[in-house]
């Protein structure tokens, strides 16, 4: 069997009425395929309650709120009916309370009661004026904005005087400190190049050391075991007879330089003795003059000539005057 187009489109907007009827009703706090339950409560200030708020009893949602209306004429009270949606118990003695969020989200906040005996559909409950949202608030504010005018007009004032202050000279001198600021920007840049800035190359050179110690690990831990056996054949020796050793001999040529120093010994009077020397010096210039004789008047000494004569002349008294080292 073949549906005809019309009754496509009828289905269609069927479908569609039923659906915007039911999110309608959804979103007015209806909920069609659910029994609910109908209260009522009576406020003198609805403050910005509407349809479709919250009901909560304890921070949880049990409901909406149905519908807002007139008690009378005068509007000195308004009706709220609230359509429960939770198959809950709310005792006689509870209150309904309108309330808010500092971000402007009303509802009807339920302070449950202590009764054993529950609300019924129909029932109306007592209210309580929450007036501790909005004067908080107020009160909170008010402070806050007296604070914001003042600096505000602080502000004024501050700015008033720049203005003032800041000449064209002034200007000039900010504006050469920007340009400042930014030459030094740009040489911290150049400064922090990865690949040819001083940072970057002094990094490099710092790697490149420590892989050339990381090469040579080995050289250097075979020096560092040198130099502690060094250190232990060093601290092996036999210091202390050393040291001994050249205690005595120190000992001894202060003993040697005490003898040189006394007359009684031979070189110590040798050294002291004015008289000595003065011999030894005659005994060498006698000995100096008799060679010089000697080599002077060789005949006198020896003659072996047969025909010679004896050489008669006198011998000498003082050597004899030499410019070199006689042969």
């Amino acid at each position: 069997m073949k549906i005809s187009n019309e009754t496509k489109v009828g289905v269609l907007t069927v479908t569609s009425l039923t659906l915007l009827i039911l999110g309608f009703n959804f979103l007015k706090g209806k909920d069609l395929f659910k029994k609910n339950k109908m209260i009522h409560a009576v406020f003198h200030d609805l403050g910005g309650l509407e349809k479709s708020n919250d009901v909560k009893v304890n921070g949880y949602k049990v409901g909406k709120v149905y519908s807002i209306g007139l008690k009378d004429k005068n509007m000195d009270e308004f009706v709220v009916t609230i359509n429960l949606n939770e198959d809950v118990h709310i005792p006689k003695d509870s209150k309904a309370i309108i309330t808010s969020t500092l971000v402007g989200v009303w509802s009807i906040n339920i302070a449950k009661g202590e009764q054993n005996d529950y609300l019924k559909p129909g029932d109306t409950l007592a209210t309580k004026l929450d007036a501790t949202i909005l004067d908080d608030v107020k009160a909170q504010l008010t402070p806050t904005l007296e604070k914001v005018r003042k600096t505000l007009d602080s502000l004024n004032s501050v700015f008033g005087k720049i203005n003032g202050v800041l000449n064209a000279e002034a200007k000039n001198n900010i504006q050469q400190t920007l340009a400042n600021l930014n030459t030094a920007s740009t040489s911290l840049n150049g400064l922090l190049d990865n690949q040819n800035g001083a940072l970057a190359k002094t990094l490099n050179n710092a790697e490149q050391l420590t892989s050339s110690l990381k090469e040579n690990t080995d050289d250097i831990r075979a020096t560092v075991g040198n130099a502690k056996k060094a250190s232990e054949k060093l601290a092996n020796l036999e210091i202390q007879p050393t040291i001994e050793s050249l205690q005595e001999t120190i000992k001894q040529l202060k003993d040697v330089v005490v003898k040189m120093n006394s007359k009684d010994g031979t070189l110590g009077a040798l050294i002291n003795d004015k008289a000595l020397y003065n011999k030894l010096n005659d005994a060498i210039l006698s000995a100096e003059i008799l060679m010089d004789d000697l080599r002077t008047h060789p005949k006198r000494y020896v003659n072996l000539s047969i025909f010679g004569k004896k050489d008669k002349t006198g011998p000498i008294t003082s050597p004899a005057i030499k410019d070199s080292v006689p042969k």
